[in-house]
């Protein structure tokens, strides 16, 4: 009997990858991408550390699929975040990788072509010229951390990070937000179990040792020095909502036992909005008026949104695809998200400062 007939018994073939390096090298960040990422992350620091008064809102796709519709939205996205900037910091919604319950179209990165053929190879290398095109505008951007091999190729480029539920009691992610460059948002377990996300920001916080890739995609030994940027994210679970005051001052009770900031992020798809997106618009109504009745830890919001409101399955001819609709959870329109971030801006921009003073 030889090695093979144990090793590797599941596995069809290892196709090769390019490593960080070389798709770095055939994709290098410019100067205009690089300062976005450093002022999106200062930003977004300040924020967490009552530094910028502002609200940040992490608002896009629920997943890209269609890079040329999504550039779409990015300008148009950047222009709104523009407009109001002076109390809510715009951080674009990019998710190239999806967590499946069971079996699904698992992103961009793993299948571009939505076609099975799996090219991950060729998926990497259009999600950093994605995020290289978002970044030139000017538009900082947030992913969810799902595959930890990624942030090697694509973490330059990102301002804001998520772990979403069903990997926020993951050791090997607690392990890989540890040494991410970015604040992380924890996010509650499916079942709206809160611990399990404070348990995550307190191990991410600390040094960690395991074994991973370097800029080289040779296997190593990665030694982090911690985050201590991590902070929760509500999105309900068991399919209730938890961004109401009772719920957000648990978390803040939760937080403080841990001796953590109380810094919480409510995402206003998923749970919260019983995966009902013309419901979104309502959750960020709800946390509006907390702050403007005197909350002080909502630091964040996450909005599901998109050029046509809703969601489509995946044709086997491509070509009957909607335009800029999405092809995972179902989004709001523009027309909506204007207007939820307009209001938002015109009801917060005079009470967001007095939380400093």
């Amino acid at each position: 009997m030889t090695t093979l007939d144990l090793d590797n018994i599941n596995v069809a073939a290892f196709d090769p990858m390019p490593s960080p390096e070389d798709v770095h090298a055939k994709l290098p960040l410019s100067l205009n991408a690089a300062r976005t990422v450093m002022q999106g992350r200062e930003a977004l620091r300040n924020i967490l550390d009552r530094k910028d008064h502002r609200l940040f809102v992490v608002v896009g796709p629920c997943s890209i699929h269609d890079p040329v519709a999504g550039m779409e939205y990015a300008r148009r996205l950047k222009a709104l975040a523009d407009e109001v900037s002076d109390t809510l910091l715009i951080v674009m919604r990019v998710y190239f990788e999806k967590p499946r319950t069971t079996t699904g179209w698992k992103g961009y990165i793993n299948d571009p072509h939505m076609d099975d053929s799996f090219r991950v190879d060729e998926g990497m290398e259009l999600a950093r010229r994605f995020l290289i095109d978002v970044n030139e505008l000017g538009l900082p951007a947030g992913t969810e951390a799902l595959d930890p091999i990624s942030p090697q190729y694509l973490g330059d480029l990102i301002a804001w990070s998520a772990i979403g539920a069903r990997t926020t009691e993951s050791q090997t992610h607690r392990e890989m937000s540890s040494g991410l460059s970015t604040p992380v948002g924890f996010k509650n377990g499916t079942n709206g179990d809160i611990g399990v996300a404070v348990n995550a920001i307190l191990s991410a916080s600390r040094p960690h040792s395991f074994l991973g890739i370097n800029n080289q995609g040779r296997t190593a030994i990665v030694r982090t020095k911690g985050n201590r940027y991590g902070h929760i994210v509500l999105r309900g679970g068991d399919g209730r909502p938890n961004y109401d005051t009772v719920s957000v001052s648990m978390a803040e009770q939760a937080m403080v036992k841990g001796k953590l900031p109380a810094n919480i992020v409510v995402d206003c798809s998923h749970a919260n909005s019983y995966k009902k997106p013309e419901l979104q618009p309502l959750v960020m109504a709800d946390v509006v008026n907390q702050i403007r009745l005197g909350n002080k830890s909502v630091v964040g919001t996450m909005i599901e949104s998109n050029l046509v409101a809703g969601n489509q399955p995946i044709p086997d001819d491509l070509s009957k695809l909607t335009y800029g609709c999405s092809v995972t959870d179902a989004c709001v329109d523009w027309e909506a998200t204007e207007k939820m971030l307009r209001d938002a801006a015109t009801l917060l921009r005079d009470v967001l400062p007095e939380r400093l003073r």
